[in-house]
């Protein structure tokens, strides 16, 4: 993925936010000339990588597969001295843009839609083998259980959310025409290394083109503090 199309997308992210009234936390703005002046006070960030997070999911086309991400808060799932139980994200998803099929092992999550078009969220049970499954799916949704077919596109529209849990396989897409979303995630904590189960086998980050200098950097890129 290229660097001036990460740059692009966070521009893009930023003028949605401001469009939605939502004001990011300050590190969110901070430049990379700014990161290197952060000490130890920030460890957080840094551990619990916080922050921007672009990807196409190595499909290198991200207007059709990719994911615009905020991590707002987390906590860790491997390290005790943090002691959140829990994590909190802001996603972009674009009119005719999806998100590949995939389920956590550990992590639950409510998906929200925020506000924009209407939310996708097509759903399968899946197993310890990383199978997919044909029985039925329970959705839990707004305080409603029910019972819908394996592979049913679950909508959301504003306001509306869905609990996906840990073996759930769950992928995103939009209603076609009916606008960009503005996605909320509230979840037990979060860790894009280890609890990611993806149905291809697809890396979770992308390989990075540096065709020009970075706007912001992404979570996975603070520099180390001097010790």
């Amino acid at each position: 993925m290229k660097r001036s199309k990460i740059n692009e997308v966070i521009r893009d992210m930023e003028t949605m936010l401001d469009a939605y009234h939502i004001s990011l936390p300050p590190f969110c703005r901070w430049s990379p000339e700014q990161w290197k002046t952060k000490n130890h006070e920030y460890d957080e960030i840094r551990d619990n990588r916080l922050g921007w997070d672009i990807t196409d999911f190595g499909y290198e086309d991200f207007d059709r597969t990719g994911f615009a991400l905020i991590t707002l808060r987390n906590g860790n799932q491997k390290d005790p001295k943090y002691r959140k139980v829990y994590a909190e994200k802001l996603i972009m998803l674009k009119d005719g843009q999806t998100a590949p099929l995939h389920y956590h092992w550990f992590k639950s999550e409510d998906i929200i839609n925020r506000g924009g078009g209407n939310l996708l969220i097509t759903v399968y049970n899946g197993d310890e083998a990383r199978n997919k499954l044909d029985n039925d799916v329970m959705v839990n949704s707004d305080g409603r259980s029910y019972i819908v077919k394996a592979g049913t596109a679950v909508r959301l529209c504003p306001g509306e959310s869905i609990t996906l849990w840990p073996y759930q396989y769950h992928s995103f897409a939009i209603e076609k025409g009916s606008g960009d979303v503005m996605i909320g995630e509230v979840s037990r904590c979060n860790d894009d290394e280890t609890d990611n189960c993806f149905f291809e086998d697809i890396p979770r980050f992308p390989s990075i083109i540096e065709d020009e200098a970075p706007y912001r950097l992404l979570c996975t890129e603070y520099p180390e503090v001097e010790r």
